[in-house]
């Protein structure tokens, strides 16, 4: 069951993920789920437009989310526990894991439990949101040689709100740069160790597959995936010391070695658009290389590669481009923990990794969709309480994109929609809707997406601004059946 389930349902949807929530009083639980139920059917609405202009309803969700007992752990735990359950039967599932920023503009007073961020600006206020989401790989890739498959979301395993604080004084004035000071203050990179820690060990049979960026690239991370028997996909950051045998001799370092094999094939693949960069279709080479074992690092207070090698193998993916006339083209180097010896195997690996986009259209959900960072509270615990509940809502989101794709040819029931949306939206495409891409397709038309050939399937955000075109249309309705009973 993936996390949009039901969305089109939104009362029914908030009590599946929060109706077990426990925070002391029933009121509260039951709050909680119209908040969460308000946002699914009005993503991006503010706390008072969720209360329709009731001024006891608007008061109650801040008291609610003022309470202790209102915290992410709690809020979260009925989906969480949720999630968990979906994770235990035999199969691959991906724990896609990332840091974003979450920042609010300084109004006339700072906000209570912030620290600050981005480049450090003395006005700059907000968190650091470390998330891992959970999604179902495939069993059988149906196209191998296609774009990355689509992947129904399960939702969030593990979500933590880390606070930066000042640097201590004592270690600014610790002479000539020295490190001995931060030894004892807690690091930004634990977060990821963290996360697996709450994650726990998968049952037997199935396969739990860490997926991350350069980030993530930290030994103590790719040991603690070791030792917990989780899998992982990671880009790597480090051109780290490699080392053979009992005796740990040394051989050679990682991104030399990976760059010394021969291309074992190609794949293309879309690149999204970024800042100064537009989205554009490249072939990759991938090469690979098996039976590594990356060497220890050097920690204050310990020896150099004092700790156990962690093996690896490393899938090598570039582009190969005339570096005089168009400069150096993409490339990646993955650590992963099984051995990978043959083209397939490479290009799984590389197919799990470009899955990691799932949880950057979350963030953006999170922050353009839902409008995280405007919403209107005045301390971090509410702020956090808040995001809490808004992450569940948009990666159902996103989640709406992936159903889309993910059986096309089902009845149009099975999309999502609830029974009266799926009537309007038939009536106001003018179609006879009888399939889910056929409402998807609808649903966007909606939301400005055209349909042209070179179009490409539509986003979350055109679904999402189609569904809200859809929940106006339906609420016409509503109110015209009142109008006639009159």
């Amino acid at each position: 069951m993936s996390i949009s389930t039901g969305f089109g349902e939104a009362q029914v949807w908030a009590q599946t993920h929060f109706g077990a929530v426990r925070l002391g009083d029933v009121r509260r639980s039951r709050r909680v789920v119209r908040l969460a139920a308000g946002w699914a059917r009005q993503p991006g609405a503010s706390i008072p437009r969720l209360s329709q202009g009731q001024a006891y309803a608007s008061k109650a969700a801040y008291h609610l989310l003022a309470q202790a007992r209102t915290t992410p752990e709690a809020v979260q735990a009925p989906h969480r526990d949720l999630v968990r359950q979906q994770l235990q039967p035999p199969g691959t599932f991906l724990l896609v894991e990332d840091t974003s920023e979450l920042s609010w503009p300084e109004a006339a007073e700072r906000r209570a439990g912030l620290g600050p961020v981005g480049q450090g600006k003395p006005y700059s206020q907000g968190v650091l949101l470390h998330s891992l989401v959970a999604a179902a790989w495939p069993a059988e890739d149906p196209d191998p040689a296609a774009k990355r498959p689509a992947l129904p979301l399960l939702g969030l395993l593990d979500q933590q709100f880390h606070v930066r604080q000042p640097v201590p004084e004592a270690e600014k004035a610790y002479p000539h740069g020295g490190s001995r000071p931060r030894q004892g203050r807690v690091r930004e990179s634990a977060l990821w160790t963290q996360s697996l820690r709450a994650v726990g060990q998968p049952p037997a049979g199935t396969r739990w597959v860490v997926v991350a960026d350069r980030g993530a690239d930290i030994y103590e991370h790719l040991q603690q995936c070791q030792a917990q028997g989780l899998g992982f996909v990671v880009r790597a950051a480090q051109d780290r010391a490699l080392v053979s045998g009992v005796e740990k001799a040394p051989a050679g370092r990682l991104f030399e070695r990976a760059r010394a094999q021969p291309s074992a094939g190609a794949v293309p693949l879309a690149l999204r658009g970024r800042p100064r960069q537009p989205a554009r279709e490249v072939v990759l080479q991938v090469s690979f290389c098996p039976d590594l074992a990356l060497r220890a690092p050097q920690r204050p207070g310990g020896a150099t590669g004092k700790g156990a090698p962690v093996p690896a193998s490393v899938v090598r993916v570039w582009e190969e481009r005339d570096l005089e006339t168009t400069g150096p083209g993409l490339e990646w180097l993955l650590l992963c923990d099984q051995p990978v010896t043959d083209f397939a195997q490479a290009l799984t690996c590389v197919r799990q990794y470009t899955s990691r986009w799932l949880i950057e259209d979350f963030h953006k959900a999170l922050k353009t969709g839902l409008g995280a960072e405007k919403l209107q509270l005045h301390t971090a615990a509410r702020l956090f309480a808040a995001v809490a509940l808004l992450s569940v809502v948009a990666l159902a989101l996103v989640d709406l994109r992936e159903k889309s794709r993910l059986e096309p040819d089902q009845p149009a029931e099975a999309a999502g929609l609830s029974p009266t949306e799926l009537r309007v939206l038939r009536l106001q495409s003018r179609r006879p809707i009888r399939t889910v891409h056929e409402a998807y397709r609808a649903l966007a038309a909606l939301g400005g997406h055209l349909g042209r050939t070179g179009d490409g399937p539509p986003g979350w955000q055109t679904l999402w601004l189609g569904r809200q075109t859809l929940r106006l249309l339906v609420e016409g309705v509503h109110l015209a059946a009142h109008l006639r009973d009159e």
